[in-house]
């Protein structure tokens, strides 16, 4: 899970909120496993409070696995930004992808649909892993991963 699905879980306004709630739920039912990184907690801490401490207060709760950001997932993301993925302003996004993708988990959920959940990452990530030697990584909405599309 990236930052943003931390995000939704409290913005009750968004579109997909509800899936958030549900997501977080089949997580703790044992449903799926839940993977996060370093980086989405470092993120977090960037938050205003009082959504700070409630967003880092799932991670407590759900105590989603922390996948480490090694020298592989950094020079992955940096292709990510070199091959024009992803902007080199929004390096923690290509590598939010790098880390799923190194640590072969089957998607990333995301609801950043700037740089990370859209068709030109998809498809461009997907041709620079196999490039790699990774497989593609699917990236999805909680709606998508709760309906097992």
């Amino acid at each position: 899970m990236e930052t943003t699905v931390f995000n939704y879980y409290f913005d009750e306004d968004r579109p997909g909120h509800e899936d958030v709630l549900r997501l977080f739920e089949a997580i703790r039912a044992g449903e799926f496993e839940a993977y996060t990184s370093g980086l989405v907690v470092e993120e977090l801490e960037k938050a205003k409070e009082p959504k700070r401490s409630k967003m880092l207060s799932l991670i407590e709760e759900y105590k989603p696995k922390n996948l480490e950001n090694s020298s592989e997932t950094k020079r992955l993301g940096r292709l990510y930004v070199e091959k024009g993925v992803i902007p080199a302003s929004h390096i923690f996004d290509s590598l939010h992808i790098a880390i799923a993708s190194v640590y072969e988990l089957d998607c990333i959920v995301s609801y950043n649909f700037h740089h990370i959940n859209r068709n030109k990452t998809r498809l461009m990530t997907a041709s620079i892993n196999r490039e790699e030697g990774y497989s593609g990584i699917m990236i999805v909405t909680a709606e998508e991963v709760l309906n097992h599309e």
